[in-house]
């Protein structure tokens, strides 16, 4: 409705233009040209705001730490929500990537803070066809660069599956209890996102100014000094 009314408003001013600019054709061109430029942009706007609405969704609803024989272990997760166009680009057989990217830090006031623990999980998630199934790879390392040779790999029947298998972590050790001080203060910062840059070059210029495809989250946590106690 919102469009056909914007479509009668334009016709409504482009005539009105013509008749109040006859006499100067040059004039009359000119601004004729201006307002359409402007009026086409304000309809262009109205579905452009409507696809932001139903873009990607990502939040971390759960992050903690425990430690289990000597281990210091994460348990995080997420709620996830893809937009129709990454189910749409999955649906057809292209894969998607997402990355999560875990640090623990040590706090020191003389010099820059000491890395603890750094650890990463590359996931591609892709529909194939002919099997109906869904395939989830696994890896340390971005999957593009390593290939799916060195990535564990698992088949979901439905997609609601294997995002479930995605936004959660159980038991991902982060560090030896060994590592770390009784009387230090520790920072964690948690990031997922979706990994754009492993998508083909073409779709990645593409998506890059598509809200549906901008999908990250971040948090971090203050922890106290008993981490190695």
């Amino acid at each position: 409705m919102a469009l056909v009314n914007m479509t009668v408003f334009i016709t409504h001013c482009w005539k009105s233009i013509q008749f109040r600019l006859k006499g100067n054709e040059r004039t009359s061109f000119w601004l004729r040209a201006l307002c359409l430029s402007v009026l086409l942009g304000c309809a262009i706007c109205q579905p452009v705001h409507a696809q932001n609405a139903a873009g990607s969704q990502v939040e971390i609803s759960e992050l903690r730490l425990e430690r289990t024989e000597g281990a210091l272990l994460l348990q995080s997760t997420l709620r996830m929500e893809l937009s129709s166009s990454v189910e749409d680009a999955l649906q057809k057989g292209m894969p998607v990537y997402f990355v999560t990217e875990v640090e623990l830090t040590r706090d020191r006031w003389y010099w820059y803070d000491k890395k603890i623990g750094v650890i990463a999980r590359h996931y591609r998630l892709a529909y194939q066809p002919l099997t109906r199934m869904w395939r989830l790879n696994v890896s340390r390392d971005p999957i593009g660069s390593v290939g799916l040779a060195s990535s564990l790999s698992q088949t979901f029947e439905t997609l609601p599956e294997a995002i479930d298998a995605i936004r959660k972590t159980v038991n991902w050790k982060l560090a030896d209890v060994a590592d770390l001080g009784s009387d230090n203060k520790y920072t964690l910062t948690f990031k997922f996102r979706l990994d754009a840059t492993q998508l083909p070059r073409p779709f990645q210029i593409m998506v890059g100014s598509q809200s549906e495809w901008n999908m990250s989250t971040q948090k971090t946590l203050r922890l106290s000094s008993d981490l190695g106690r």
